[in-house]
């Protein structure tokens, strides 16, 4: 064995050629001197638009080359690059505008998320061109297509549910970068969910989108003794303002079950037992100041969501008016720590069905629910607010709020997306007594009548790329009879957190 270990040590030895280093170690140097050469030309570029951006030029033509066009319809390209054809349009730009209307073109390809590493290049026209002037300049578009198909599985466990879900995306089906994602998951407490959502742009604008949606689910609900059953179509308009706030206008019928009810379930749930049909029109404005939308270290947020039922083709069983208002503000302090706060509100106004006859109290569908991970850490989900015996019944107004401290863990990098948190939270969620308008004024006065129900607390957040978890221990401070408060450990997962 000694004799066999001596010639293998021998073999290794001799397989360390010092020609072989001397080559490695100079194909190092040229990669080296690459790098460094490209960065001059970089440089040399930057610096020869810099002193002549103010020079007259014309856009003769925008191209889109590389594996981009494949499956792409030109006339969604056409488009897309017209608006910009200073040759189609009588005029010139300066070089530094031509090189910001090109730049804006390339991220609006890149927002498509149809395409990703797409780069953009300028060049002159061939001079043998008759038709090309001295001012002509071409743009160049180089993309690499995304994957038309993209099918993911996999499980979740957050919010205490756990689940395993699929998802089939297909992407530039007509080649306008229309998408179709179809998604199904089961899972503890949503037993069932199968939606397909189809989106498409209109007039190649990424700003300017048009979604129809199909859902169906089923989802137990513990804190309210019952399954919930919903099946519904919708369809969404959605754009986006120059000041950089966005709008959805939708419109949403939905045909809801109340079934599986505990053998001790209230009242309150049984007398909303069975089928209800709802008709609805939304509309969302969003103002999205912030620099980071799971961790925010600064900036601001200003949300609202109206919905008007009972009106539209299917008309419903239900009526109401239903508005919330949601805002958020961070601040850096120092050091990588930040403080960010929030703040939600809600009304639901009963209203007559057709707009006729008198107005129904709201349902169980319909109420604002509160507590739980993601919004009142240190109550369970549904924990405060009217009760019915054990069941969390929703209310009609609410309003909550929240004060966060995020400080970087000790001895890990400032930008990684970890965090130890400091909170305090609170709200009051209550019922209308009945549908009068002053009934709803009283209600609302009353959410300042004594202390909100308030938890504090510490605990870890993690920003994923695609939701936030935070595992915190929290202890309630103030609560009402009845309220269901969690002391100890609990986790959230979500993409919208109080």
């Amino acid at each position: 064995m000694a004799s066999n270990s001596g010639s293998e040590d021998e073999l290794l030895e001799s397989l360390r050629n010092p020609h072989t280093e001397k080559l490695d170690q100079r194909a190092k140097e040229l990669r080296e001197r690459e790098e460094a050469q490209t960065q001059k030309a970089a440089q040399r570029l930057r610096e020869l638009i810099s002193s002549n951006s103010t020079l007259p030029v014309t856009i003769s033509s925008i191209r889109l080359i590389g594996s981009g066009p494949q499956h792409t319809r030109r006339s969604f390209l056409d488009g897309l690059f017209a608006p910009i054809l200073s040759a189609n349009r009588g005029s010139s730009y300066k070089l530094s505008e031509a090189l910001q209307e090109a730049g804006a073109v390339a991220d609006k390809l890149r927002r498509f998320d149809i395409y990703h590493d797409v780069s953009m290049f300028v060049d002159k026209p061939d001079p043998t061109d008759p038709s090309s002037t001295p001012t002509d300049i071409d743009i160049w578009l180089q993309a690499r297509e995304r994957g038309r198909i993209n099918l993911k599985t996999g499980t979740d466990i957050g919010n205490v549910e756990g689940s395993a879900y699929g998802n089939l995306l297909w992407r530039n089906i007509f080649g306008g970068a229309e998408s179709l994602s179809l998604n199904a998951s089961k899972g503890t407490r949503t037993r069932s969910s199968y939606q397909a959502v189809f989106d498409a742009p209109i007039l190649s604008d990424p700003d300017k989108r048009i979604t129809l949606d199909a859902l169906a689910s089923s989802t137990y609900k513990p804190w309210a003794s019952h399954e919930e059953v919903l099946k519904g179509a919708g369809v969404k308009y959605s754009w986006a303002t120059k000041s950089g706030t966005r709008h959805q206008v939708g419109y949403t019928g939905a045909w809801r079950q109340t079934t599986n009810l505990a053998a001790d379930a209230s009242p309150t749930v049984r007398n909303d037992a069975g089928d209800s049909v709802k008709s609805s029109i939304t509309h969302t404005w969003t103002a999205d100041r912030r620099d980071h939308p799971l961790l925010p270290s600064r900036g601001y947020l200003l949300k609202t969501v109206s919905e008007i039922a009972g009106w539209g083709p299917l008309r419903g069983d239900v009526a109401f008016w239903k508005s919330e208002v949601e805002t958020a503000a961070a601040m850096p302090i120092s050091n990588g720590v930040s403080f960010t706060t929030g703040l939600r509100a809600g009304v639901l106004y009963p209203l007559p069905v057709g707009f006729g006859g008198p107005a129904q109290p709201s349902r169980i569908h319909d109420r604002f629910q509160l507590g739980g991970p993601t919004d009142i850490r240190g109550f369970n989900i549904g924990g405060l607010g009217p009760r019915d015996g054990r069941d969390s019944v929703g209310g009609d107004v609410y309003a909550a709020a929240s004060a966060n401290l995020l400080i970087p863990f000790p001895r890990v990098a400032k930008d990684t997306p970890l965090r130890l948190q400091l909170f305090a939270n609170g709200g009051r969620l209550l019922a209308l007594k009945d549908t009068s308008s002053s009934d709803v004024y009283k209600t609302i006065a009353q959410l300042a009548d004594g202390l909100p129900s308030l938890a504090a607390g510490v605990g870890v957040v993690y920003a994923h790329p695609v939701a936030r978890f935070e595992l915190n221990f929290s202890l309630p401070l103030v609560m009402r009879r009845g309220e269901d408060a969690r002391k100890g450990l609990q986790f959230g997962v979500g993409i919208n957190f109080l």
